[in-house]
């Protein structure tokens, strides 16, 4: 027995001694990130052992990965370091390291992160002496309104000036401004954000808050009603991170550091939630040791951690004396009450049908035209190569041609187009194209007459399962027999095959790209709608077959039929909704009047930009495709998802 074990050992030993010898590189278990071991710490004790090649530490685990230059450098820190006990410097706390090697380790590129839309971060907007004044300068000795608001906050001190801030009703009482105003140590400091623009309304309000190592502040959004556009805060005392989430889920890590100016408006103040999580350390680049302005990038072979110190914020706000007419109804307290009115409901039958699109389809489209047609100028690249497909002289009808930017695709076709909007028609004929105004359930082209149609970003508008299957038979109807269409619908999957569309990775640089590219528009209900609907489930449509291939194309009929307003570029989490278009100022067709049912803020101020909202019914995988085989006529020749639309080729039998 003693010597089948002596065997077995020397075995083990054999094996572990080639082991070592193919690898340089090692796993070092409790040195990581997440248990509060630094990369200083960690590089100054592995570089005892040999040349350090590599040193990998991803965040928030407690491991590590090193790479030697050479096996014997790697087999003496192993030798050395397994089953080491060290004191982390940070914590003074003891540890013990355990190591293994490893055959090789895998690690991503990591692609720099941009800010948040509309972000900014301006780097030493005030000298040390200004910073040193303006510490001096906040009294914590508690008063009244310190003592009421700290009863709200446990993480935090925090005083107010100019106007309180209620955390618990999370508004500002603006008939009651508090004595004395701003401190006048501030005054300077707001004059020179004005004269740099980084400011272009003076704030009323300041609300200065102090951290200690350890505390933090939840996640939120700045209530809408209570401040205007531009939010300001100024760190003192420490550098910070703050994250930032986007209602998709993408996080964005800031580095806020000293004597820094954090500037929030548009989409970065009315959409993101802010804020800084409770930890006592805060994991950057190592890079941003220097307190460099800029995201904190998860490069494993560039992280570490940073000790937190006190930090004090001066966060300035504007108050805002009438309701917000933001782009962001879903997230907007001010909105909340006019959308209930304005959401029209499901409809039930034709008649229901016909009025829900006539007032937010034909009718939105004929006001947004002109800057409709302006955000329309860039083809899909699938659907020019259906057009320069078709054989030399074929007769192709364009059925919701738009503003016909498929109309002079492939000179070497007859194309004729046609949409249920005289604006964007006419849009057509001053690019000397041949159009004209009709409705796509009865388009006036003789049957059998086209060798090929297109119907892109249409169907989708229909709000019933039979009006859009009588769409796609009508472009049937027109085709000769052997004659193709093609039809594009914005999916509901947005993300497909563990990849997102390309509208979701987008970085919202465009404000003209209200909703809808070659992707399609990507919405969700946020928190505050998933509650308020949660009845609704996750999508509304009819059923369109009953045959087992079209399970789950279509959702249940529910009990809160009201259509739910989605906010842009998110995924969407519900089938039929009305999707926000926000007019830009001088674009509308001039006469023409805004209606007071397909209006957001209709009795906000003229100078404000109306936000339209339009109908959508987004497909499901597998219910364009139903709905094609439903009809005797036609046969599909492909079905393909194409950057968050489902997509079909069907030929006329």
């Amino acid at each position: 027995m003693e010597t089948g074990k002596n065997t077995e050992d020397h075995l083990k030993a054999h094996k572990m001694k080639k082991k070592i010898l193919r690898k340089q590189s090692l796993v070092i278990a409790n040195a990581g990130l997440g248990n509060g071991m630094s990369r200083h710490q960690l590089h100054r004790i592995v570089d005892n052992y040999g040349v350090v090649e590599t040193l990998l530490m991803p965040p928030n685990k407690p491991y590590s990965f090193v790479q030697y230059e050479s096996t014997e450098e790697a087999k003496k820190a192993f030798d050395a370091l397994n089953g080491k006990e060290v004191t982390l410097e940070d914590f003074d706390q003891n540890i013990v390291l355990y190591c293994n090697f490893v055959e090789k380790v895998f690690w991503k590129n990591s692609v720099p992160t941009s800010l948040p839309p509309d972000l900014k971060v301006i780097e030493n907007i005030i000298s040390s002496e200004e910073e040193r004044k303006m510490l001096e300068s906040i009294d914590w000795r508690g008063d009244e309104n310190t003592q009421t608001a700290q009863k709200t906050l446990k993480h935090r001190r925090v005083k107010h000036f100019g106007y309180e801030f209620r955390y618990d009703n999370n508004d500002v009482d603006k008939d009651n401004p508090l004595p004395g105003g701003l401190p006048e140590i501030c005054i300077p400091f707001l004059e020179k954000c004005l004269k740099q623009g980084y400011i272009k309304h003076k704030p009323d309000q300041l609300t200065v808050n102090q951290y200690e190592p350890g505390q933090g502040i939840p996640p939120h959004i700045d209530t809408h009603s209570a401040f205007e556009d531009e939010i300001i805060s100024l760190s003192l005392g420490s550098e910070i991170v703050m994250d930032f989430k986007h209602p998709d889920g993408h996080t964005v890590a800031v580095m806020l550091p000293r004597r820094s100016l954090l500037v929030m408006t548009g989409e970065s103040r009315y959409l993101w939630t802010h804020g800084i999580t409770p930890r006592k350390y805060d994991v950057i680049q190592a890079s941003e040791l220097g307190q460099k302005v800029g995201t904190i990038t998860a490069d494993v072979r560039d992280l570490t951690l940073k000790r937190r110190e006190t930090r004090t914020s001066f966060t300035f706000r504007k108050v805002r004396r009438s309701s917000c007419n933001c782009i962001y109804p879903s997230v907007c307290d001010s909105q909340k009450g006019q959308q209930r009115q304005a959401e029209p409901s499901f409809p039930h039958n034709e008649m229901e049908a016909s009025e829900l699109e006539q007032q937010y389809v034909h009718k939105v489209y004929e006001e947004i035209a002109t800057h409709f047609s302006s955000t329309r100028h860039s083809p899909w690249p699938r659907v020019v190569e259906f057009l320069r497909s078709l054989p030399e002289g074929s007769i192709v009808a364009d059925v919701g041609c738009g503003n016909g930017k498929y109309l002079g695709i492939n000179r070497d076709l007859y194309m004729v187009g046609c949409d249920r909007s005289k604006n964007l028609v006419d849009i057509c004929g001053e690019k000397d194209c041949q159009a004209f105004v009709c409705d796509a359930l009865s388009v006036p082209i003789r049957s059998g007459s086209c060798d090929a149609c297109i119907s892109i970003a249409v169907i989708h508008h229909f709000s019933t399962a039979e009006r859009r299957l009588a769409a796609i038979r009508e472009l049937a109807r027109l085709l000769k027999p052997g004659g193709t269409a093609l039809i594009y619908v914005w999916a509901m999957e947005q993300e497909y095959k563990n990849q997102k569309s390309k509208y979701l990775k987008e970085k919202h640089g465009s404000k003209d790209k209200e909703e809808e590219s070659s992707t399609g528009t990507s919405q969700r209900l946020l928190d505050d709608q998933k509650h308020d609907r949660s009845s609704q489930g996750s999508a509304r449509s009819d059923r369109l077959l009953d045959d087992s291939e079209d399970k789950g194309c279509a959702a249940k009929p529910v009990a809160d039929s009201r259509l739910p307003v989605h906010t842009n570029r998110t995924s969407f989490h519900s089938q039929d909704m009305l999707v926000p278009w926000h007019l830009k100022g001088g674009s509308k067709k001039k006469g023409a009047v805004v209606d007071e049912a397909s209006l957001a803020g209709c009795k906000e101020s003229q100078e404000l930009s109306p936000v339209f909202h339009r109908y959508y019914h987004v497909f499901r995988e597998g219910e364009l495709e139903a709905a094609c085989r439903s009809l005797d006529c036609v046969r599909i020749l492909k079905n393909y998802y194409d950057q968050g639309n489902w997509c079909v080729v069907l030929e006329k039998l």
